[in-house]
């Protein structure tokens, strides 16, 4: 039976499928801890699921076993996005992960059929459930037990396959299979990921401080960003993936087909300007079915705002002060402050700090 869910996987485009059972985690007193000391941030989903996540058997009563999928969205012959050289256009730099279709919308059909089989195959009273980093289940931790890759000290999971771009899938399944061996950890004494940080946020191996974290301040988080963190943004706008790219393990990275043709051209690198005149309805128009709807129109803006108050000069202050008369008042708080730290450095862009 394995042996055709995992063929099934693969015809189904997934990059790595493993499976472990459907015990809980192992790191279910770190990640109390965790929770105790706050650093979710303000993901109270996080803490309200909690117990859920720790035991697979309140999600899926009867649970046996547990698919992994692995989906790379890594795009062959793509680096890091480029600096902007000084007098030209401020550009915004985005996560690799959200240039591209909400991967929600792309990857749920495949999931969907992957469960379909599993519960065909295991036949009457086979009960299964499918999430795409949706549901209370801690599917990194799990991901590491069934041998998709290992937790790096970034805290995200390192493919030795796949390095550090791509996303996971889980089934939880009352079919049993037969586990497969956990994976080794491999980051030996490399340390980059901790140096690369551009706030901190990994504050030691193995531990993230979610409220410093770049990705979780312009994604997750809903309200102000702290007037001390925001230097440090530069002019990402959504998301950061600093740790991840100076991971040597992405020498073996290669491109998935599910995400290949979710390619969004223009997300890398968009005019911040452009961006920051965006009324509530060209928002909706123009990021529907992608990443950036979850930040939604308020947040992006904020973002925006804070990547110019870094990055711009004198020629972005205009677009500035419109944005600072904003009605959301989010928006016009960063605004205001994005035009004192341009003026403060006479009007001259900060792409040199």
């Amino acid at each position: 039976m394995k042996e055709q869910v995992l063929a099934r996987a693969a015809a189904l485009g997934f990059d790595l499928c493993r499976v472990t059972d459907a015990r809980g985690p192992e790191h279910a007193d770190a990640f109390r801890r965790w929770l105790a000391e706050g650093m979710h941030g303000g993901m109270a989903y996080l803490e309200r699921t909690a117990e859920r996540r720790l035991n697979p058997d309140l999600v899926l009563p009867g649970a046996q076993s547990i698919l992994l999928l692995a989906i790379s969205y890594h795009r062959s012959g793509s680096g890091g996005a480029e600096a902007s050289e000084e007098g030209a256009e401020a550009r915004g730099v985005v996560a690799r992960y959200a240039r591209h279709r909400d991967y929600h919308h792309v990857l749920g059909p495949p999931l969907s059929a992957l469960r379909e089989f599993v519960n065909e195959l295991g036949g009457v009273g086979t009960r299964s459930l499918e999430y795409i980093d949706t549901g209370p289940i801690l599917e990194r931790d799990l991901a590491h037990r069934a041998g998709v890759g290992f937790i790096g000290k970034h805290t995200n999971l390192i493919s030795r396959e796949l390095g550090n771009w791509f996303f996971l899938g889980s089934i939880l399944t009352t079919l049993q299979l037969e586990p497969d061996a956990a994976a080794v950890h491999r980051c030996g004494t490399c340390t980059r990921c901790l140096a690369a940080c551009p706030t901190g946020a990994i504050t030691e191996p193995f531990r993230l401080d979610a409220r410093r974290c770049i990705s979780y301040l312009t994604i997750e988080h809903r309200g102000s960003i702290p007037v001390e963190l925001r230097p440090a943004i530069g002019d990402r706008i959504f998301g950061c993936d600093d740790c991840l790219a100076v991971c040597p393990w992405n020498r073996f990275a290669r491109e998935g087909r599910l995400m290949r043709e979710a390619y969004l051209p223009g997300f890398d690198r968009p005019s911040l300007v452009e961006l920051l005149g965006m009324d509530e309805a060209t928002f909706r128009v123009a990021f529907r079915g992608t990443p950036f709807e979850r930040a939604k129109r308020r947040g992006l803006l904020r973002n925006v705002a804070v990547a110019l108050g870094n990055t711009g000069d004198g020629r972005v202050l205009e677009a500035l002060e419109r944005a600072a008369g904003d009605p959301e008042p989010l928006v016009a708080e960063h605004a205001r402050w994005a035009i004192e730290r341009i003026q403060a450095r006479g009007g001259k862009s900060g792409r040199s700090e």
